[in-house]
């Protein structure tokens, strides 16, 4: 994502259009685990991309805005909840959260990955997800821990790009001292293919907290 609304979203409408389908179509494995036990409400997909955790999401009973700055990848997420049979229960707003952030509450805020080329304002973002959510809700982010393995810094479009550490994404929601509650706060790797079609390390970190219920 660059600088403004048009380019930010030529980038992304260029990245999918490159294929028929870029990520795996499975939700996030982060989202299956921590959202599993938590009872059906309203809930927000930042960057939702092809939309496999809304999807999921609605699969468990949620009603789901779901959120991209993409409308070619917006476009094939809402063809592929129809196939499923939930597009009744997901919006579909593409917004670029740069500029703009959907109203409303929600009880889970849900932000995997989101990271960008170009100037994307994350922290502001994930401080406007916080003050989305509902009384008792809660907001999850997972984000990448480092660069791939396959990819190494120096070769990087983007050199020197920063990945927070959990820690780093709760001290920069600047939120009020003693009243939210972390749930999960932790670094951890996964396995996934990497270009070359072989097995690759992967490590992600999870920030979950719940907003307090009064």
């Amino acid at each position: 994502m660059t600088d403004d609304t048009a380019s930010g979203a030529e980038f992304w409408d260029g990245r999918y259009a490159e294929s028929d389908r870029i990520w795996s179509g499975e939700p996030n494995t982060a989202l299956v685990r921590e959202a599993a036990g938590l009872p059906p409400g309203r809930a927000l997909d930042l960057g939702c991309g092809e939309g496999a955790d809304a999807i999921w999401l609605a699969q468990q009973g949620w009603r789901v805005t779901a959120t991209d700055i993409s409308r070619v990848a917006l476009d094939r997420a809402a063809a592929h909840a129809s196939e499923e049979g939930v597009a009744d229960r997901i919006a579909w707003q593409r917004v670029d959260l740069a500029e703009s952030f959907p109203d409303g509450l929600f009880d889970l805020v849900s932000a995997h990955f989101l990271h960008s080329p170009g100037d994307l304002p994350r922290e502001r973002i994930l401080g406007k997800a916080a003050s989305a959510v509902a009384p008792g809700g809660v907001l999850l982010v997972v984000g990448h821990a480092s660069f791939p393995p396959w990819e190494h810094e120096h070769e990087h479009q983007h050199p020197g790009l920063h990945f927070p550490t959990p820690q780093e994404v709760f001290e920069g929601l600047d939120l009020a001292e003693g009243e939210w509650e972390v749930l999960r706060s932790e670094e951890y790797e996964r396995t996934r293919t990497a270009p070359d079609g072989r097995p690759a390390v992967r490590r992600d970190n999870t920030l979950m907290i719940r907003r307090p219920a009064g």
